[in-house]
């Protein structure tokens, strides 16, 4: 079979998706081939919010999520589905901290003054960052992708090269699965649970970042609440834990007793695909088969939403040169 695309994605999570239309706009005739649809991928299940969760400062790191905060505030503003900038407070319950790393990619980060904190809380910050409803979000990057020209392939594949029969220059956006598609054992789950409650009326999100008891966060969206969570590293269960659930409900609602009472909606689990030593974005040395070049982009953990126009705009410059638009 002759080469159908330019370039073909292997992911349709936020990852593939947004580095799929990058490429679009690049000018390459694109594929994404995913063996399920992003409805059922991890980014599904996030609870989506603009933070670098157990993510080590890089400044290529810093720049990814400086582009990301930037794009998804123009989102906001253009009435993107499911994208709003939303105040946030993070709590300290030791002496506050110096100001984060992350806090450059950010216009507005503020140190708490005493008055806005209270006991067991010694300090904090507050920002506005974009949370992100993949429920409107992730339909909508598919669509504009496929209004655009893009193919989406569902194939189930077991090894990369099996992507160089649909294009010559393949993206690796495969997430957890790069542990079997290119032997990457770094490649591990972080489990992440979640309970979702009615909302009763809570606009900002809430972090507990020092909380004994476990990961502690209050996220608002349109019609309910995202509670968290954990961040369990090689624990593949995607069944929800009652004894994790309430443990989670305890926690969010001691941070914001307003949430008592409130209804429990659904609980959720997804699989993050965390990476020992972060990301992998760059240039196979030696690409597989038929594949002219392949550029990985993965192992984001609990930082995707956080660093995915970032990477997408890194992946596709990694790929110029190579494919020729149109």
């Amino acid at each position: 079979m002759g080469d159908r695309f330019d370039a073909v994605v292997v992911g349709a999570g936020v990852i593939g998706l947004t580095t799929a239309l990058r490429l679009q706009q690049a000018g390459a005739r694109v594929a994404v081939v995913t063996a399920e649809p992003s409805a059922e991928t991890t980014s599904s299940v996030a609870a989506a919010v603009w933070y670098p969760t157990h993510t080590r400062f890089e400044p290529r790191v810093l720049e990814w999520a400086t582009r990301t905060h930037d794009e998804f505030a123009r989102q906001a503003v253009d009435g993107v589905p499911g994208v709003v900038m939303r105040p946030t407070r993070m709590l300290l319950r030791g002496r506050p901290h110096d100001i984060p790393w992350w806090a450059a990619a950010l216009p507005d980060l503020r140190t708490l003054r005493g008055d806005e904190v209270r006991a067991p809380f010694m300090g904090g910050w507050a920002f506005t960052v974009p949370t992100v409803e993949m429920s409107h979000y992730l339909p909508w990057l598919q669509q504009t992708f496929s209004t655009a020209g893009g193919t989406l392939i569902r194939r189930r594949i077991d090894a990369l090269e099996q992507a160089g029969v649909w294009a010559p220059v393949v993206v690796n956006a495969s997430g957890l699965a790069a542990r079997t598609l290119c032997g990457d054992t770094e490649v591990r789950p972080a489990r992440g649970q979640l309970v979702l409650v009615a909302n009763p009326g809570l606009r900002t999100s809430v972090r507990d970042a020092d909380n004994a008891d476990g990961y502690t966060y209050v996220h608002p969206r349109s019609t309910d609440v995202v509670l968290g969570g954990t961040f369990e590293v090689g624990e593949w269960d995607t069944a929800p834990s009652p004894a994790t659930a309430a443990a989670i409900l305890r926690r969010c609602t001691e941070l914001l007793p307003e949430l008592a009472g409130a209804p429990v909606l659904g609980h959720r689990v997804g699989l993050r695909p965390y990476r020992d030593s972060g990301v992998r974005l760059d240039t196979d040395p030696r690409p597989p088969g038929r594949i002219r070049r392949l550029v990985h982009n993965y192992g984001h953990g609990g930082a995707g939403v956080t660093l995915t126009w970032g990477c997408a705009d890194a992946a596709t410059a990694l790929v110029a040169g190579v494919v020729r638009p149109g």
